[in-house]
């Protein structure tokens, strides 16, 4: 409305409804269907007709004809950080600027200066917020939202007043990427918390501070939101917030299959109207007749089902890892010592730890030859000799060659206690022949482990041409264990080819691939997805004891 000018009052009289039905602690359909919309601050008798119409059809025809009178991507241009309606509206008039693409073109030619109240300064910030907004049009990766959330999450844990702080939405579901952060907490004073986040030093433009949300950009391009919700609700929004829209609309059906209408603010029975709080998730799912659904799961995948069966996973944790089966040292590509990756994985509690240098075909890693390796070897046998309490395990990442065959001869294998085995080269290779490679690969009694089975790096590169499910079948077979490589930019195996080797019986080993002593931490990413893949203790690998691992081995 404002960009086609229209009445001013209207325009704010729509924008405080909105407001007021964002903010509402009640479901706006059990409102409607007890006749007290025009109850809702903000919302009169022309504005409770229009949200009838769409919870009616769907559709609301006033916004419809405006839509379609109205240039599409002038809507766009609105996401444009520091546009408004009235300069949209001035760009349209005076340029004919009607999409991101012509207004870019305009500023690059300077029209846009020439313009009343704008100016070289303008032109400039204009062109900036078009990266910035180009740029958000990528889904972030975990491994780059993961720290910002947390050091955020760092900040708002010393503001007096706030609880509950919970990263939301799909961050907490551990996808492999996410559209942007969302964090939800409680405080005896909002405000004051809302002020503390948008003044965090990381905040790079503040998009919006309200008295219970603020929104703000970090890193460029990244949005923050944070919204500070009422105590008595925390379980009934946090459920909410977290998603994914699959699986909270089987929420609400099983809600309304036992007599309740499901909100984000509180469970209320359909007959009475009376209304129930949670301030904590368990006790809402506890209260459907179900078991606690864990976040990385809620993606209406068969997990709602299992809960009100109780017959849940129990997914694997951190802390169920013993070790880590494919690390690097500076004897080949790594950056530390093999005693400064003892030394890290040591004080992470870890039993054990296979050193997986490169084998001699992949020259620009600094593979290891023959030679080398036995001195590798000889080196880790007097450093267990020293250590108590922890093995360093002979390993290789030895190669697979494009005819499927291994970089390193069986002689030479057999003398290692872990084999992981992986593609470095010939990705474009058809899916036939990279299949049969890999599973070639597969058939050699001394390979233990597929390394990142598909290739793929999330954003760079797309998995090869691989048709995975002969692979886990043959994986079953050969009793072959695939990867999870937790290195943020691979998760490869990917949660649903985790969860298929699971139903088949093949083992999963949650590795980092490190090259650092800090490399080492990103196992939290590794285990993320595989609770996505439903996996539990039982199905890694490396969640064995060293005594048990051997004996899987069957090396000694």
């Amino acid at each position: 409305m404002e960009l086609r000018g229209e009445s001013g009052f209207k325009v704010v009289a729509y924008r405080r409804a909105a407001r007021s039905v964002e903010s509402m602690k009640e479901d706006l359909e059990e409102v409607y269907r007890n006749g007290k919309l025009e109850s809702i601050p903000g919302v009169g008798k022309a504005i409770a007709g229009k949200i009838s119409e769409f919870i009616e059809t769907g559709k609301i025809e006033t916004r419809d004809r405006l839509f379609g009178e109205t240039p599409p991507g002038m809507a766009e241009l609105l996401q444009i950080s520091g546009l408004g309606p009235k300069t949209v509206s001035m760009l349209h008039q005076k340029l004919g600027v009607s999409s991101v693409e012509e207004l870019e073109r305009a500023a690059r030619e300077h029209q846009v200066r020439r313009l009343p109240r704008m100016g070289p300064t303008s032109e400039k910030n204009i062109l900036r917020a078009i990266e910035r907004w180009k740029k958000r049009s990528d889904r972030i990766p975990l491994g780059v939202a993961l720290p910002i959330a947390e050091e955020i999450l760092g900040h708002l844990q010393k503001v007096e007043g706030i609880e509950n702080l919970t990263l939301a939405g799909s961050l907490r579901r551990g996808r492999e990427t996410v559209g942007d952060i969302d964090i939800l907490a409680t405080s005896t004073s909002p405000a004051v918390a809302i002020a503390a986040f948008v003044e965090i030093p990381a905040v790079e433009e503040v998009l919006m501070k309200g008295p219970t949300k603020g929104s703000v950009i970090v890193d460029e391009t990244i949005q923050v939101d944070l919204r500070i919700v009422d105590h008595r609700s925390f379980g009934t929004v946090i459920q909410y917030f977290t998603g994914s829209k699959e699986h909270n609309v089987k929420l609400r059906q099983v809600a309304l299959s036992k007599g309740y209408s499901l909100s984000e603010y509180s469970l209320t029975r359909v007959g009475s109207g009376e209304e129930l709080f949670f301030d904590r998730e368990e006790d809402l799912y506890s209260h459907l007749g179900m078991e606690w659904v864990p976040p990385e799961i809620r993606e209406d995948q068969g997990e709602v089902e299992a809960a009100l069966a109780r017959k849940l996973p129990r997914l694997i944790e951190v802390s169920d890892i013993k070790g880590d089966l494919h690390v690097h040292s500076d004897w080949s590509d790594g950056r530390h010592s093999i005693e400064d990756m003892v030394k890290t994985a040591q004080d992470l509690g870890y039993e054990y730890m296979a050193m997986c240098d490169h084998s001699p075909g992949l020259g620009i890693a600094n593979g290891l030859a023959e030679e080398r390796l036995k001195k590798k070897m000889e080196f880790i046998e007097k450093l267990n000799d020293s250590i108590d309490g922890f093995r360093v395990l002979v390993g290789t990442e030895v190669d697979i060659r494009a005819d499927g065959k291994l970089d390193y001869p069986d002689k030479i294998l057999s003398q290692c206690d872990v084999v992981v085995a992986s593609v470095h080269s010939a990705y474009n290779q058809r899916e036939r022949e990279m299949t049969n490679r890999i599973i070639s690969a597969m058939e050699s009694e001394y390979v233990d482990v597929i390394g990142h089975p598909t290739g793929r790096k999330i954003g760079e590169r797309e998995p090869y041409d691989v048709d995975v499910e002969r692979v886990l079948e043959a994986a079953a077979r050969t009793e072959t264990a695939m990867e999870i490589n937790s290195h943020p930019s691979r998760l490869d195996l990917n949660d649903l080819w985790s969860r298929r080797a699971r139903e088949l019986g093949v083992k999963l080993a949650i590795n980092t691939d490190a090259h650092s002593t800090c490399g080492l931490l990103a196992i939290e990413y590794g285990v993320k997805t595989a609770r996505r893949g439903w996996l539990e203790k039982k199905d890694v690998l490396n969640a064995l004891s060293l005594e048990d691992l051997m004996r899987h081995l069957q090396k000694s």
